[in-house]
């Protein structure tokens, strides 16, 4: 990471302490969002799988296993060129804090609550499956269709999930740029019923141009009820300016700046609102 790089993260980060709040989800207008917010930030509850998931987390961070990894755009090989890397130094590097994996869980059981049935959910970029572990194991009905580009790094997340008993994850191999516009691999979020995407998890080609094609792809099929979460929004200024386009578009309402990540809600009755939320 360039110099002027990590002076931007840190100026982001300083920016969002002092212009953000954690009211306990006090100033939102929206008795779902409200609800939602407390349920998410300050739920105290633990799960039963969670110490499992962390589990897995520590033996990848402690793995020197080398496997050939092709990054498409994550801050580093922007070029598909192969690389070999030692797997614990991608789960330092590519991992989700475990705050975060949490907080996804514990979203993803809350809107298959609130739907009363299994949710749709597409992530992209699986990287080592951690994070798509924490997807999982919300509800094991829920259908998880996962993007990633390098088949190395899909083989050791197969073996992560493998180790957890969880069975409702789909991978899509190959670059996320090709694959994800491809129709057939696309049927694969769609299905035969054509039902829509509630959750969307965006993990992928951390920059400007290819979060906001990724977005485009995925909000053709997000309805009132949807979620989608965009990672990494302050990982660059590239990355702002993708946030702040999405938050402008017309078919969004509210968005939700956790620093680490953005919420983003597509319900007519909710203010339209753009919140600044510590986790």
């Amino acid at each position: 990471m360039s110099i002027q790089l990590g002076a931007y993260r840190l100026w982001a980060y300083v920016k969002h302490l002092f212009t953000s709040w954690n009211t306990g989800g006090e100033g939102i207008h929206s008795p779902y969002l409200f609800y939602l917010v407390r349920m998410l930030v300050y739920d105290e509850n633990r799960y039963y799988c969670w110490r499992d998931i962390e589990r897995e987390r520590h033996r990848l961070l402690a793995s020197d296993e080398q496997i050939e990894t092709i990054d498409y755009g994550t801050g580093g090989n922007e070029t598909g060129e192969k690389v070999i890397r030692k797997v614990r130094d991608i789960a330092r590097g590519h991992l989700e804090r475990r705050e975060v994996g949490e907080l996804l869980f514990r979203l993803t059981s809350y809107l298959g609550h609130k739907q009363e049935r299994p949710l749709r959910i597409v992530e992209l970029g699986t990287s080592l499956g951690i994070t798509t572990a924490y997807l999982a194991k919300a509800d094991s009905r829920n259908r998880v269709t996962t993007y990633e580009g390098s088949p190395e790094t899909v083989r050791i997340a197969r073996e992560v999930w493998k180790r957890l008993g969880i069975a409702n994850i789909e991978v899509v191999e190959g670059n996320i740029d090709e694959t994800l516009p491809d129709s057939r691999a696309h049927d694969k979020i769609k299905g035969v019923d054509r039902k829509p995407i509630d959750i969307a998890y965006m993990d992928a080609n951390h920059t400007e141009q290819a979060t906001l094609a990724y977005y485009e792809r995925l909000v053709g099929q997000a309805e009132a009820h949807s979620i989608f979460i965009v990672d990494d929004i302050h990982h660059s200024p590239e990355m702002a300016r993708a946030w702040q386009t999405i938050c402008e578009r017309e078919e969004v309402t509210t968005t939700m700046d956790m620093y680490y990540f953005g919420l983003v809600f597509f319900d007519k009755h909710y203010l339209r609102r753009n919140y600044k939320l510590r986790i």
